[in-house]
């Protein structure tokens, strides 16, 4: 006869059975994984009236048709369908999107479906029409608010920047996670002459970092993006105080995913001229770094997606790079100029 005692055991291992199948169940045993990709120029074919976006047109200076189109959505989710995870990713910050259709048309595809992605997504003040966006899985990221945070020039006011796309939200661990998806001023026309647009960029994201730090206590950060700045850069290292301490010595400072990969290990996520940059990069809260409990990732966990698939050869040079959509007004086919990065987090 089986006694009380051992009713009991036999009760609390089955509770305990079930915890754990349904910890299992939600996000692969407790997998976060969070993405941030330039997706170089994701327009649709039509012409936007209050946007400049007539080259990405049918008749336009890209040739920019439906089939190409289609098969820049294919490539797309392909590349996140390629990231060496069991699931797909909880996050994915987006740079260079045009508008919401494009994502919903990226987000109805077949490899994407099955994850419910949500969209945050407003249009803003580039010239051109491309923002910043956020994808994100309901199951692991309860939405809260966002908003667009304007860059303050007081030397070129009127100057049309790409603001800043703030997402608050909560962890899958419960947890208070604040999102900064960025597209910094590019360096096309130099890196000193245009230098001084980024520092505005970073300074007023560092400034929304000191209005949280001053409101909100226990939260976590993650920034994201196309930077147009290297981790080692005033931008990043001064502005926003990253770098790659693997100790918190100031509060309010960050940790750069990215800085030992590419000042160390020379890794880019993009190739100018046989040189490769991080422009791209991921950058965390030392409270989501090395904890026991809670979301949490380690310091060597920042990832560079390139597979042989999303690389061209330079003829110039021979060495391999991302395969572009366009370079310049030719027509080359690939996913992105840039290179996706990723980190998985734990919970």
């Amino acid at each position: 006869m089986i006694s009380q005692e051992m009713k009991n055991f036999a009760i609390v291992i089955l509770i305990l059975s079930f915890s754990a199948s349904a910890a299992r169940a939600q996000g692969e045993g407790g997998r976060f994984i969070v993405v941030s990709y330039n997706v170089e120029n994701l327009f649709d074919t039509a012409d936007a009236k209050l946007f400049d976006d007539d080259a990405f047109t049918p008749n336009g200076a890209m040739e920019w048709t439906h089939d190409r189109y289609e098969k820049k959505l294919t490539d797309l989710v392909r590349v996140i369908l390629s990231i060496p995870e069991k699931e797909l990713p909880a996050i994915i910050g987006l740079t260079e999107v045009e508008n919401k259709q494009v994502l919903e048309d990226m987000i109805q595809s077949r490899g994407l479906r099955r994850a419910d992605y949500r969209i945050v997504h407003e249009e803003g003040d580039d010239p051109r029409g491309i923002e910043c966006a956020l994808l994100y899985r309901p199951d692991l990221f309860r939405y809260i608010s966002h908003e667009i945070i304007p860059i303050q020039d007081p030397v070129e006011p009127d100057y049309r920047y790409r603001g800043i796309l703030h997402i608050h939200g909560n962890a899958p661990d419960g947890s208070s996670l604040h999102l900064f998806i960025n597209h910094w001023k590019s360096r096309s026309e130099g890196v000193g002459e245009t230098e001084r647009k980024r520092m505005f960029s970073a300074i007023t994201l560092r400034r929304s970092l000191d209005m949280l730090l001053s409101r909100e206590s226990g939260y976590k950060v993650i920034i994201m993006g196309d930077f147009n700045d290297e981790p080692t850069n005033r931008s990043i290292a001064s502005g926003i105080a990253a770098s790659n301490k693997r100790r918190n010595i100031y509060l309010g400072d960050h940790y750069n995913l990215f800085y030992d990969l590419h000042n160390i290990q020379g890794k880019g996520s993009y190739n100018y001229r046989g040189d490769w940059n991080m422009l791209d990069q991921i950058i965390v809260s030392y409270n989501l770094l090395e904890q026991d409990h809670g979301l949490s990732t380690g310091y060597e966990s920042g990832k560079i997606l390139n597979e042989a698939w999303m690389m061209t050869t330079d003829e110039k040079n021979g060495i391999s790079l991302p395969a572009a959509t366009y370079r310049g007004k030719k027509y080359m086919g690939g996913p992105s100029d840039h290179l996706p990065l990723y980190v998985v987090f734990t919970w």
